[in-house]
């Protein structure tokens, strides 16, 4: 079984390796150009202050973009200059993400994407483009749509599962919040993305995805563990109990809980000891005896 994995693996890899390499000198130029007009406009998008300025500019580069990208072979194509725009290729080359945020002056957010994916039928990439609906929706956890109704974020991370894809996120929500996703991204059989899945296994919740809200000023580590097919991050508490619920007095405290993925489904665990990585068989649970004290200030 493991040398058969092998195989397969080297063979996708190999698979990818000459994907990368049928962009012809000629089609290379023509999205160079493309790529340098967009470069240019980038820096409208992020280095004004003025509200309409940015948004103009952004129309701009989003026509232009789906533009270049509406061409399959633009999948190959890095666009490596573009430096304020997420891109994010899955590890199997099924699909890229391609996405930006437009910070706005009364401190939140509005998200910009296109999801260019491998149709299941003619193996040829379909460009999707991704409208952020999130202003709109009450509920993240329990929200699942296509991608004309996305829950806007940038995505940072791609883990391939079974038959989905789970995708962590940033969202910076507002002034005083900033907040952060385990995501889930799946295709239907006509090559539709869906986001929020029912793959999460946690005391008293059913989400499609889960939400980590916490102060605007401070950071929030969430991440994949490799080792232990985990997802690793910080704890959050308020600073005092009466303070729950209020997401702007919440930070780390010093302690870890993670998503360990059995038979297709990220179970939560408590007090995962990060120093120390188990593997995916052994008991991660925390220990109920400790009791926790929340050791973040916000400033």
């Amino acid at each position: 079984m493991k040398k058969a994995f092998l195989i397969s693996w080297f063979l996708t890899l190999c698979s990818c390796i000459l994907s990368a390499q049928t962009l012809s000198d000629k089609d290379l130029a023509y999205f160079k150009k493309y790529e340098d007009s967009l470069a240019t406009m980038q820096k409208k998008m992020f280095f004004t202050k003025a509200d309409t300025t940015k948004f103009k500019a952004s129309a701009k580069f989003y026509h232009l973009m789906e533009e270049a990208l509406l061409n399959t072979l633009s999948f190959n194509y890095p666009f490596d200059s573009l430096t304020e725009i997420k891109r994010l290729t899955s590890p199997d080359k099924k699909f890229r993400f391609i996405g930006w945020d437009i910070p706005k002056e009364d401190g939140t957010y509005t998200y910009f994407g296109f999801i260019q994916a491998m149709h299941p039928k003619t193996k040829k990439y379909e460009l999707y483009e991704l409208t952020d609906k999130s202003l709109s929706i009450k509920n993240p956890e329990t929200y699942a749509s296509d991608h004309t109704k996305w829950f806007g974020m940038l995505y940072y991370a791609i883990i391939p599962c079974d038959d989905y894809y789970t995708l962590l996120g940033w969202d910076g929500n507002d002034k005083l919040t900033s907040r952060k996703f385990i995501d889930v991204l799946s295709f239907k059989k006509d090559g539709t993305p869906i986001f929020g899945k029912d793959v999460f296994k946690m005391p008293k919740k059913y989400p499609k995805r889960v939400m980590f809200e916490y102060n605007a000023k401070t950071t929030m580590t969430l991440r994949y563990n490799t080792a232990v097919s985990a997802i690793v991050f910080d704890h959050l508490a308020p600073k005092e109990d009466y303070l729950e619920n209020q997401f702007q007095f919440y930070g780390p405290d010093l302690s870890y809980d993670a998503f360990i993925l059995r038979r297709g489904k990220w179970n939560f665990e408590e007090e995962v000891d990060v120093q120390n990585p188990r593997s995916k068989t052994d008991n991660v649970r925390r220990d109920k005896s400790k009791k926790e004290k929340a050791v973040y200030t916000p400033k």
